[in-house]
């Protein structure tokens, strides 16, 4: 508006644009709610068995260890980074767990103390990855693929290449338990989900996360700890990552390396189809809940289809390229940090 009370042509074309942009942000972001709706209406057409409290029991069980990784991991890619650990740190701490609770092949019986030394073995890591990607100054996604071989290799060292199965009564009620027709390993998920929206929604440290991965420049020169930070983000995804493996020896009774496998691009794509981008600065817990969820449907719809892994595995590298492809602005560089 210029000294005469007028609008400029100028900045009337601007304040649209911002209009428009807005409209398709929020446009965007109900899109995977749309998705969401229309994979459960199509599936009850054509998955005999789908829409019944049987199958929807066994998809939020299937729900419980995506969701708790994605919700790590969304931290990450939050900050434009990625976290490829989880694989073999998330058998690490499956291996390890059944080890220190009461198993067919140690003496210890360590109880709910196993648990807790468990998590934090994969906290642990996690910092040491955070460590060497920010002081090392390494891509992410090196420091974390090459932290996932190692723990592998050491937890097929814990067990000496025979897992120990599990004894300890709590796993197997666990296992077996309900509450409100909905598994006990869901509801520990989604209290994971609950402290990671607290964490995003109601904290300095879920604001700086978006401000880094918004403009890491600028969130430096407000003077925010960028490094501290960072470490934070993956001490909290080898959190995630360490309750997400425990859940998995407690759901198949055993601690092996086989527990992480599959698990990482899975979670990764839950964050991407959930509407965070690999660039960072947009999304959240919540839309990663919604990925989540669509991942999971789809896979228990292929399964009910009869559709080969093979193929289940191709729909997901088409759904990861497809995401991404929506997802990263144009004119936009995709970095991962």
């Amino acid at each position: 508006m210029d000294k005469h009370g007028y609008s400029s042509p100028i900045a009337e074309e601007f304040a649209q644009e911002m209009v428009r942009r807005n409209k398709v942000d929020r446009i965007v972001a109900m899109a995977p709610v749309g998705i969401l709706l229309f994979l459960v209406a199509l599936l009850s057409i054509v998955a005999d068995g789908f829409f019944t409290g049987y199958n929807i029991q066994t998809i939020l069980g299937q729900l419980s260890i995506p969701l708790v990784m994605s919700m790590g991991l969304t931290f990450v890619i939050l900050l434009a980074g990625t976290d490829l650990s989880g694989e073999g740190l998330g058998g690490f701490v499956g291996s390890i767990v059944i080890l220190m609770v009461l198993n067919t092949k140690t003496d210890l019986d360590m109880g709910l103390w196993a648990i807790l030394i468990a998590v934090a073995a994969g906290l642990v890591v996690g910092i040491i990855s955070g460590v060497i990607h920010v002081y090392g100054k390494m891509p992410s996604f090196i420091v974390t693929y090459a932290m996932s071989s190692i723990m592998a290799g050491f937890a097929v060292l814990s067990y000496r290449g025979q897992p120990a199965m599990s004894k300890y009564e709590f796993f197997i009620t666990l296992s077996r338990g309900r509450f409100l027709g909905i598994p006990s390993l869901t509801w520990i998920a989604l209290a994971i989900f609950a402290i990671s929206y607290v964490l995003q929604e109601r904290t300095r440290f879920g604001e700086y996360v978006f401000a880094i991965g918004d403009n890491e420049r600028v969130a430096k020169n407000t003077g925010i700890n960028i490094n501290r930070i960072k470490i934070l983000v993956f001490a909290w995804s080898g959190l995630c990552i360490g309750v997400a493996g425990v859940l998995g020896a407690i759901r198949i009774g055993r601690g092996e390396v086989v527990i992480g496998k599959d698990t990482v691009f899975p979670a990764i794509t839950a964050v991407v189809v959930g509407g965070t981008p690999l660039t960072g600065g947009r999304g959240g817990v919540v839309h990663s809940l919604v990925g989540a969820l669509i991942v999971t449907i789809i896979y228990n719809g292929l399964i009910l289809l009869g559709v080969s892994t093979y193929i289940q595995a191709a729909i997901q590298g088409v759904i990861i390229i497809t995401a991404v492809a929506l997802s990263v602005k144009r004119g936009r560089k995709v970095v991962t940090k």
